[in-house]
């Protein structure tokens, strides 16, 4: 379902289970608990993700999460309607600014799990063919989101 890679940040369980429990719900959530779907999520650091968003996206900037979905939208629907699941696939990759998610839940006021949380399930649904560009799919995917969070008890209030 998911692998966890550390690129040269500090490995920590509480990490691991954040992330397990998102994934586990955002699988439930769209239906692709029996799929052979595999996401790699890897921890890292700015100047890290500040070369891949560099390299692959010609933006020279850190940034605090990146994903690179593996398919097309209309692509993943259909393999998921069908449950055309014959051997294991990748779903796409998820990068995540161990910094960045410290610095963004100091500001924005709320503990370290929400503001992984909210990475990993931001980086969830761009895998799936959702994006935040027009206004309209901005706020469908922000409800998806929401709804993954609300339903772990992951909210924006908790410190």
């Amino acid at each position: 379902m998911y692998e966890i890679i550390y690129d040269e940040v500090e490995i920590k369980i509480e990490y691991d289970k954040t992330i397990q429990k998102v994934i586990e719900e955002c699988y439930k959530e769209e239906n692709l608990q029996n799929s052979k779907l595999v996401i790699t999520i890897t921890l890292t650091t700015p100047e890290k993700i500040r070369e891949i968003n560099k390299e692959y996206r010609n933006i020279d900037r850190a940034t605090d999460v990146l994903s690179f979905p593996m398919f097309e939208k209309k692509e993943l629907d259909a393999k998921i309607e069908n449950q055309n699941f014959l051997c294991e696939d990748i779903l796409g990759d998820i990068i995540i600014s161990v910094e960045k998610v410290a610095q963004q839940a100091k500001e924005y006021g709320h503990s370290i799990e929400r503001e992984l949380s909210y990475m990993v399930v931001h980086g969830f649904y761009h895998l799936m063919g959702y994006d935040h560009i027009e206004e309209q799919d901005k706020e469908l995917m922000r409800i998806k989101e929401e709804k993954i969070l609300k339903k772990l008890g992951i909210t924006r209030e908790e410190k």
